[in-house]
């Protein structure tokens, strides 16, 4: 099984979000750049605010697995960073809903 490639330091963060194109969706939002390597690389950021670490896990597993499915049709030489909007609840959502939000985000960026 081949691992997804992540941004693990700050400043590769920080990069990505202060220059990065925003994409807003229902579920997730999107910070989208073009890197320098031919690989893609992506970051999850939840915030405390949606709840402790169960549910923060269990939104980062939801994005992970809705990246792992669309990673193969997408463009390569990009950085994401997927962050999950506070606002919405965790239990209300389900690997369907969050994958169709991420599919919708990356069809407006144009790299799918």
């Amino acid at each position: 099984m081949r691992k997804i490639k992540t941004l693990k330091k700050n400043y590769e963060f920080k990069k990505v979000l202060t220059k990065g194109k925003f994409y807003q969706g229902k579920i997730i939002t999107a910070y989208v750049i073009k890197n320098s390597i031919e690989e893609n690389v992506i970051g999850i950021g939840v915030s405390k605010k949606v709840g402790k670490a169960v549910k923060r896990n269990r939104a980062k597993r939801l994005i992970r697995e809705s990246y792992r499915l669309l990673k193969n049709d997408l463009k390569k030489g990009y950085s994401f960073v997927f962050i999950w909007n506070k606002n919405v609840d965790i239990k209300s959502n389900n690997y369907f809903s969050v994958s169709k939000d991420m599919k919708n985000i990356l069809e407006k960026a144009k790299v799918l």
